[in-house]
């Protein structure tokens, strides 16, 4: 009798616990399209929590990540939705960094004619992993970076070195002054997993390397805060402020010999305890500096 008294319960609390979370699961659909205000032809694609940006010419359109990691139908979806803005064949879809959360799911394009693009390294990693979901490069840019040229619109492929990845291709509209780029851009929240096979040091770098870039809005490869598809400088002004607080703290803590543990339980930032992800984050950060001031990884 206990016993199924106390299967009820737990029925019901599983059952509570969907029901307070349907709303806001609801309020949002998991695939959504929006054009970026200000510009005629500038769209970012969002599935669940990931986003790509692709750009409507005259002469086609340019794709990036298809984020269909783990989503089946997420590449033809992706497809579907440029399909509602054009009729524009897609000329290139171009890989943001080799990590398969944001780039798997290709195949759609590539059987719709699409040629693939990414940096060197990222093709050198995905062909040594051989994923079948993900669609291996057609072209390769270096580290001096190239610019695409398509009815009218260019973009910039820049390589600003390693930081979340060693293969992060940083793409800027110059006319619509507007930077996509991925797990390394974030718009008000605070770094998470995507701190495991980071360099901070050369991430912070990189992100000042990008202040002094002409452009008024990022898209990042996750939302921001609140759910905003974009974000600024001075998110990005917050991101160095994060990294560089983390690096010093967990850097003392670490000449105190306390990584990992018991820096892991004391470092805490509370400067930016508010930030969405704080609470799932902080412990990866501490981690990765731990890994770094500590055994110098």
């Amino acid at each position: 009798m206990r016993s199924n008294t106390l299967a009820f319960a737990c029925a019901m609390a599983f059952a509570t616990g969907l029901a307070t979370n349907a709303p806001a699961q609801g309020s949002r659909p998991q695939i959504e399209t929006t054009k970026i205000d200000g510009t005629d032809n500038v769209y970012v694609f969002r599935n669940g929590n990931h986003q790509s940006m692709f750009v409507v010419t005259p002469a086609g359109v340019i794709a990036t990540d298809p984020v269909a990691y783990g989503r089946p139908k997420g590449g033809e979806q992706y497809l579907a939705e440029i399909r509602k803005v054009s009729s524009q064949p897609v000329k290139y879809v171009i890989y943001s960094h080799h990590h398969f959360d944001h780039i798997a799911g290709g195949k759609a394009f590539k059987d719709a004619g699409a040629r693939f693009i990414a940096h060197r390294n990222a093709a050198n990693r995905l062909k040594a992993l051989a994923d079948p979901h993900t669609v291996l490069p057609d072209e390769v840019v270096g580290d001096a970076g190239r610019n695409i040229s398509l009815g009218g619109t260019t973009l910039e492929l820049r390589y600003l070195g390693v930081n979340h990845s060693d293969s992060s291709l940083l793409m800027r509209l110059p006319k619509e002054k507007i930077v996509f780029a991925v797990d390394w851009l974030s718009a008000g929240t605070f770094p998470g997993r995507g701190m495991i096979d980071s360099q901070p040091l050369p991430w912070i770098a990189s992100l000042k390397r990008v202040q002094q870039m002409d452009f008024d809005r990022f898209i990042p490869g996750h939302p921001g805060s609140g759910g905003r598809p974009t974000g600024t400088k001075k998110d990005i002004e917050e991101l160095i402020g994060i990294l560089e607080d983390a690096s010093k703290t967990v850097q003392t803590s670490a000449r105190d010999g306390k990584c990992w543990e018991p820096a892991e339980k004391e470092v805490k930032l509370t400067k930016y305890e508010k930030m969405p992800g704080y609470d799932n984050g902080l412990p990866h950060v501490v981690q990765r500096f731990c890994g770094l001031w500590g055994r110098g990884t």
